[in-house]
């Protein structure tokens, strides 16, 4: 992120002017001990109403597109707990309360940026072009993706009575998903690009993975969903989430490179920011998440798989085996974040980039059960339900952690958060 210094807007300048005017009041009730208590009460109220108000509008204002890490994480969680291979009677409500949380946060949040957009137009609209706060608007459509997996589990997979109506909503949801998610890394990309064509490689974001994600994402939600689908759309969901998946490992791969050429020659990113060192695992993660769950779904006996009798075990062979050879490198990846999360924690202050310890590490844990399940190994399904656990008290973390920055006002607060140069 940059350093720039923050432009003050409309709003931090009528909280610094309710500030000299608190400063100033506060000497002339020094000067003049015997004015009227009852004015002086009434005065008092007035003036903390109208700093309220403006504090309050102030800090909507600053309420960026980052904040949907918070409900992309979220969501990510309840996927976690459907897939987790170990269960027990009262995990699926758990987990549906969980999936319940991400939807109201999702709504809290979509509402916030509708309120930014009513105070602050003009910036609003520059949100979407201005780095790095504008590769964050692929957090939004990254949550959609993990509202329509979770919705898949646990009104469908998780449940006996399967509702046709629904099976095939979903399916024209994922075309539509599909569709935003590949205009949303074409428009992303392009507009960085064409906004600062000579950026130096040394100020690489890890945000830059987000946009690819959220069309990488496709790929996963496809092997979700495909299952329980009629072979005549099951068909073209999982080719197109090969399709979608490759683009993104693809893409992701490039930045991965440029990402790790970042590390060797300037070190380590800024404290603060050391959480989205994780991002580049999700990457591998939801890639062997992906091409494990589409091959399981290929349906045998329709179209070009029922003429090609072994090419259903092949590709499944192929997928898991791929995912192995993936997984590996998926872990270095966790590791030397592990590591640079982990020499940072005296001084690593709260910043929205603290959700990436969670909805990467959903695809870590994931891909880890994924594996597990294919090779029918106990050994490796225990570690992902560990992961799963982990992913729970990661969470709990960062949501405490996100509480007490915003009541401390070290975001959503002038000069804090990613609009802070806008």
């Amino acid at each position: 992120m940059s350093d720039s210094r923050h432009m003050p807007g409309p709003f931090d300048e009528n909280l610094d002017r309710v500030a000299r005017q608190d400063t100033q009041n506060d000497g002339s009730e020094h000067k003049t001990p015997t004015s009227r208590p009852n004015a002086n009460v009434e005065r008092d109220h007035g003036q903390k109403n109208q700093e309220g108000l403006i504090a309050w509008r102030g800090r909507v204002v600053h309420t960026t597109w980052a904040w949907f890490t918070c409900t992309m994480s979220t969501g990510g969680l309840s996927i976690a707990l459907a897939k987790t291979p170990h269960r027990f009677p009262g995990l699926y409500i758990i987990g549906l309360a969980v999936f319940i949380l991400d939807l109201i946060l999702f709504l809290l949040v979509c509402v916030l940026m509708m309120v930014r957009l009513f105070l602050d137009g003009p910036r609003f609209r520059k949100s979407f072009v201005h780095p790095p706060e504008g590769f964050f608007f692929a957090s939004f459509i990254l949550s959609l993706a993990v509202v329509l997996g979770n919705v898949q589990l646990y009104w469908v997979t998780l449940i006996d009575d399967k509702k046709p109506w629904l099976i095939s909503a979903i399916c024209v949801v994922y075309w539509i998903y599909a569709g935003v998610s590949m205009i949303n890394a074409i428009q992303q990309y392009w507009a960085f690009i064409q906004r600062t064509p000579r950026i130096p490689v040394v100020r690489m974001n890890p945000s830059w993975f987000l946009p690819g994600f959220s069309a990488m994402l496709t790929g996963a939600i496809a092997s979700i969903i495909a299952e329980t689908q009629p072979p005549a759309q099951r068909v073209p969901i999982i080719i197109s989430g090969c399709a979608f998946q490759g683009f993104g490992w693809l893409i992701s791969s490039v930045f991965i490179a440029m990402y790790v050429i970042q590390l060797m020659e300037n070190g380590l990113p800024p404290r603060a920011l050391r959480p989205g060192m994780f991002l580049p695992v999700g990457s591998a993660a939801f890639t062997i998440v992906a091409l494990i769950g589409q091959a399981r779904a290929i349906p045998k006996d329709f179209g070009y798989f029922a003429s090609h009798p072994s090419a259903a075990d092949t590709l499944q062979t192929v997928a898991l085996f791929v995912g192995i050879f993936l997984w590996l490198f998926a872990f270095w990846m966790f590791s030397i974040a592990v590591l640079g999360v982990v020499t940072a924690i005296p001084k690593m202050v709260f910043t929205l980039t603290w959700w990436a310890l969670v909805f990467p590490n959903v695809g870590f844990t994931l891909a880890t059960i994924a594996i597990g399940t294919e090779l029918d190994s106990p050994a490796i399904l225990w570690v992902g339900s560990g992961m799963t656990i982990c992913l729970v008290l990661l969470w709990l973390l960062c949501a405490f952690a996100c509480g007490r920055a915003v009541l401390m006002k070290r975001i959503m607060w002038p000069g804090k958060d990613e609009d802070r140069d806008m």
